[in-house]
């Protein structure tokens, strides 16, 4: 509820966290999981005088008619149905006036609050909350710049220009900016509308079947796939065909993740949770400090449970959410679009279960994984490997003798020197200074303390109350010190 007042980025960041079992605690998931990005609309007034200011001319020469109740009201944009001059019916997404600058201004105030985090709370530090408020404004910024989502439509409507199925609505670029967006207007049932399914009597498990092999496709064979592909954002058309829409958030996998993912899921199918621990670790940075055996343990007990069950009564894709939420614990930092990819997943199984009741993803999955793993000994794939290590390597031969020239150039100068960095070096100096000033005070004040006591059978020279000066001065000098020296130990 805090969240929701404080405004859409926060909104916002709520949905990322959400997804992040391996940063927050499981009640904060849970609680996050429940933000429905719906705003009230704003007036087509201001609809209609962002379009006239990108567009810098009369919408009547582009338009023929814009309807001026929204469709859809979100906290970044808003969606009119319209249709163009030459007749084709469109949709128009449209930014919120102002909602850049919003967002720029809490940025800054989570940037300060992540800051301090990682200043004050040491235990902090092992998440990076720099690194995720960094992650999050990388995915505002794209999200927020409508260039970037036509091209990312116009990218995957490629990818699929051959599929019999899948429909990816034509974006027109000539009238695209960075606050709007035209697209071809799919006429459809969205899969959300659960009676209107019902009442036509489609297919569900069918057309939840087209859409993860869809998904599938998108990320192991062409390396981005839709992020955000909830029952909202797929539409049953004529013929039994599928229709994608809203690709603000979409995610890009390497080969190397994608080869990963693949082998995660045949290591989740085939229960062997110490090939999936150890996918984790060789996708995460380098960290010598990782407990492999207690990590293998806690993720085989996570998974042990569930083993011998049907995938139908499991939540595939929650138990990989889960799996790095461990890793966390033990320093290991996955990659973001690996933490996308796992969300998507969460998210379309959920999507199937609405659905189908006996819904499993793994078959799906795993039909795609399998051919990933047997490519990797494909023959081509075998050739543009060993290219690029030959590429590689003649980099090396090339650059070599050069690097080792200048290396015994520099060995050879009068002014060589090998610099040192030793891990807590400065700690050590630090103690080394600290207890030679102390044992130097501690015999100053024993020296002083033996002195005084000597003086005081010293018969000549003024006394008080019976006792020399120069002892009492001797003493007092002794008392000073202690008090000095105390107070250093203290201090440092």
């Amino acid at each position: 509820m805090a969240f929701e007042e404080l405004g859409p980025t926060f909104v916002k960041l709520g949905q990322l966290l959400s997804t992040r079992p391996n940063l927050i605690p499981p009640a904060f998931v849970e609680e996050f999981k429940k933000f429905h990005d719906q705003v009230t609309p704003i007036s087509f007034e201001e609809i209609k005088r962002v379009l006239e200011e990108d567009f810098a001319r009369d919408l009547e020469g582009i338009f023929a008619f814009i309807e001026p109740a929204p469709l859809a009201a979100a906290s970044i944009a808003q969606v009119h149905l319209a249709k163009l001059k030459s007749g084709e019916d469109v949709v128009v997404k449209v930014q919120r006036p102002g909602i850049v600058d919003t967002i720029q201004n809490d940025l800054v105030v989570l940037y300060n609050i992540a800051g301090l985090l990682e200043r004050y709370v040491p235990e902090s530090r092992m998440f990076n909350p720099q690194s995720v408020v960094d992650e999050f404004f990388k995915t505002l910024e794209l999200e927020t710049n409508f260039v970037i989502e036509a091209n990312n439509i116009r990218r995957i409507a490629l990818n699929f220009q051959d599929d019999p199925i899948v429909k990816i609505p034509k974006v027109y670029l000539e009238y695209c900016t960075t606050r709007v967006l035209v697209m071809e207007q799919l006429k459809g049932i969205p899969l959300s509308d659960h009676l209107r399914i019902t009442e036509t009597g489609i297919d569900g498990e069918k057309i939840v079947a087209s859409g993860l092999r869809a998904f599938f496709k998108m990320a192991f064979r062409d390396g981005i796939f839709h992020g955000d592909l909830h029952a909202g954002n797929l539409f049953i058309l004529p013929e039994n065909k599928i229709g994608l829409v809203d690709f603000g958030v979409v995610g890009r996998v390497s080969q190397r993740t994608r080869d990963a993912i693949a082998n995660m899921l045949v290591a989740l199918a085939t229960e062997d949770y110490e090939a999936l621990t150890y996918e984790y670790i060789d996708l995460a940075p380098y960290n010598s400090h990782i407990n492999v055996d207690k990590f293998t343990r806690e993720t085989r007990d996570l998974l042990a449970p569930y083993y011998g069950m049907t995938f139908k009564n499991i939540n595939a894709g929650k138990l990989l959410m889960d799996s790095t939420a461990i890793a966390a614990r033990y320093n290991i930092i996955m990659p973001s679009e690996l933490m996308l990819f796992f969300k998507a997943l969460v998210t379309i199984e959920g999507m199937g279960r609405t659905i189908v009741r006996d819904f499993d993803l793994l078959p799906y999955a795993l039909e795609f994984a399998q051919v990933i793993v047997q490519n990797k000994y494909d023959p081509q794939r075998i050739i543009k490997d060993f290219a690029k290590v030959a590429r590689d390597s003649t980099a090396l031969i090339y650059t070599l003798p050069r690097q080792l020239k200048q290396f015994l150039r520099k060995l050879n100068s009068q002014d060589f020197a090998v610099d040192l960095n030793i891990s807590q070096m400065e700690e050590l100096k630090r103690s080394i200074e600290t207890n030679g000033n102390l044992n130097y005070l501690g015999l100053v004040v024993g020296s002083l303390i033996i002195a005084s006591t000597m003086a005081l059978n010293y018969e000549k020279g003024p006394t008080l109350y019976n006792l020399p000066v120069v002892s009492l001065v001797g003493f007092g000098f002794a008392f000073f010190l202690s008090i000095l020296a105390f107070y250093n130990y203290i201090r440092k």
